[in-house]
């Protein structure tokens, strides 16, 4: 599949966090191999906190179920007073209970994604947030139905 590029001919990086090795690498290749996107790994929360704090990302995963302060904390971090307060995220979870989604959302993640992962729903849902693929989709959308952005 061909890599998704931004106008600019920029990479987009994406940060993938995730305790769970193997899950963190397996999400890593379906975004660079599937959609050419650079990847960043982090495996614990306080690694991802730091890394949120030097790097503005185009996109953010983010597994709940971590040690230390944990994913919902990461989450209410990076939305109150982060560089990254407008980047997407998506929380990957094996707790997929309409109370978790709904807190996530309340938290500030775009989208909820269920593990275990399936490969071109991650894709899909990546591809998406992306900044250019939003853009074009808002454009999209603004000519076709311009009354509800008035």
């Amino acid at each position: 599949m061909k890599g998704v590029m931004a106008k600019s001919g920029k990479t987009y990086t994406v940060l993938i966090v995730d305790d769970h090795e193997p899950t963190r690498l397996f999400v890593g290749r379906i975004l660079s191999q599937e959609l050419g996107i650079r990847v960043v790994l982090a495996g614990t929360c306080e690694q991802a906190l730091r890394l949120v704090g030097e790097t503005v990302y185009d996109v953010i995963v983010l597994d709940l179920l971590m040690p230390g302060v944990g994913g919902f904390e990461v989450l209410k971090r990076l939305r109150m007073d982060s560089a990254n307060r407008a980047t997407p995220v998506v929380v990957l979870s094996v707790m997929a209970d309409e109370a978790t989604i709904l807190r996530c959302k309340v938290l500030g993640a775009n989208t909820f994604v269920a593990k275990p992962v399936h490969r071109e729903l991650l894709s899909g849902t990546i591809r998406d947030l992306l900044p250019s693929h939003a853009a074009r989709i808002h454009a999209r959308s603004w000519q076709h139905h311009p009354e509800k952005h008035a």
